[in-house]
């Protein structure tokens, strides 16, 4: 794999012939085509096929799959440009494999996800994904579970022979936690039992592979009954087989204050669930000023603290797939950033014939652009330079794998870096 960085007046063409790779390979892993226009900064990953395929006629996918002994999800996998189908043509040629040079570790990939998804997208990334988990399951004051229209995600997911997960928070109807809810059911014991019961219901009834739970700004005086909540909801799945993930606040120590962290108690919510999702992402957001969201030095932060208390098999490292549009100047209280998909930041550079930078601090892409209403504006985005940083990251402790916030919308280049770096672990094998 070559990541290459497009400088001033290098064309698809010029590419494809310094690094020995095709016009039309080019386009196809990248999701470009041949009237996009290159932007200075921008990366380019090329891929090497190794071993490739015709197809002749009355060979199937899953024939294909089994001469060369490999998963029929595997070559979905090598073959984006096949956009999930399962169907081949005669005369399509497919990758078996690609060149390498490093030895591929088995890497769990989970991908959040709502119910409304559209479905090409999420036929395109379930090849790469381990596990995906449907946002959100909510529930009220008495322990009745709110439940989502997730059926037909997850017969897809299961298709594709990746793990649905069940979500449980306290988000509310108007997008914020709850911290009063999350306090409710820790001091009611009926209600709780009654929570159990309906998410051991949803869980058999729906499919459900395992259950995450996301209670995030609960109150720094509940922080041993959500451990103790944590505990009591182990002791009810795991008898029944279903395994228990949390999410976490991106802590550097122990004693970090603030009404995000200090209820995340590191050891022993990590002691007590069998995954834990460490949210490393949202240094820049929404209301925030401008800077990369998931800066390489503050996920390395955030990790070392991780890797101490808690079991490095047992992490999942969050991956941000998007960007933020600031338009500047900043002003804190008043500004607020638009987010982006990582695909369109580049749209957006190319628009407005900007120069994508890199800050090799944070190992992540950005740009100014000037708007049609004449006011600047700075774009931190992720691209494949900023993936492979953090999964080299991920692979110098190693951990157990990656978790994307989210998958709603498509990013080519994240995939193939993920694809050519790792085997993803496939739990119904």
């Amino acid at each position: 794999m070559i990541i290459y960085v497009v400088r001033p007046g290098d064309t698809i063409q010029g590419i494809a012939a310094s690094t020995g790779s095709s016009v039309e390979r080019i386009l196809q892993d990248n999701a470009l085509t041949e009237e996009s226009v290159l932007v200075p900064g921008q990366a380019i990953v090329v891929l090497q096929p190794n071993v490739t395929h015709t197809v002749a006629e009355g060979e199937t996918f899953l024939g294909i799959a089994e001469q060369y002994g490999i998963s029929p999800k595997q070559l979905l996998a090598n073959n984006p440009s096949l956009n999930g189908r399962e169907i081949l043509y005669p005369g399509e040629t497919v990758v078996i494999d690609y060149v390498t040079n490093m030895e591929r570790r088995e890497l769990a990939v989970n991908g959040y996800a709502y119910p409304y998804i559209d479905r090409d997208i999420l036929r395109k990334t379930l090849p790469y994904l381990t596990f995906l988990t449907l946002f959100t399951y909510g529930f009220t004051e008495n322990g009745d579970l709110i439940g989502i229209d997730d059926e037909e995600v997850i017969q897809i997911a299961k298709e594709y022979q990746v793990a649905p997960l069940m979500l449980l928070s306290t988000l509310t109807a108007d997008g914020t936690f709850s911290n009063e809810l999350a306090s409710h059911i820790f001091a009611d014991a009926e209600a709780r039992n009654h929570l159990f019961d309906e998410i051991l219901d949803n869980l058999r009834t729906k499919g459900y592979y395992g259950l995450d739970v996301d209670f995030e700004f609960v109150l720094p005086e509940d922080k041993e009954n959500y451990v103790q909540f944590l505990t009591e909801l182990k002791a009810r799945l795991e008898p029944e087989g279903y395994p228990l993930i949390v999410a976490l606040a991106p802590k550097t120590s122990g004693e970090q204050k603030g009404l995000l962290y200090e209820s995340h108690d590191y050891p022993a919510i990590g002691a007590v669930a069998d995954s834990v999702l460490i949210m490393t992402y949202e240094w820049g957001y929404t209301y925030g000023p401008p800077m990369a969201v998931a800066p390489l030095n503050k996920v390395r932060e955030v990790l070392d603290y991780g890797v101490s208390v808690i079991p490095r098999e047992k992490i999942l490292q969050g991956m941000p797939n998007y960007g933020y549009d600031w338009t500047l100047p900043f002003v804190r209280g008043e500004s607020k950033a638009r987010s982006i998909g990582n695909v369109e930041a580049v749209e957006i550079a190319e628009r407005y014939r900007a120069t994508i930078q890199f800050d090799e601090t944070a190992a992540t892409p950005f740009f100014y652009y000037t708007g049609e209403d004449g006011r600047a504006h700075v774009v931190w985005f992720e691209d494949a330079r900023s993936i492979q940083a953090k999964l080299l990251l991920n692979e110098s402790y190693p951990l157990q794998g990656v978790s994307y916030w989210n998958v709603m919308r498509y990013f080519p280049q994240n995939w193939l870096v993920v694809n050519q770096m790792f085997e993803i672990r496939n739990v119904y094998e």
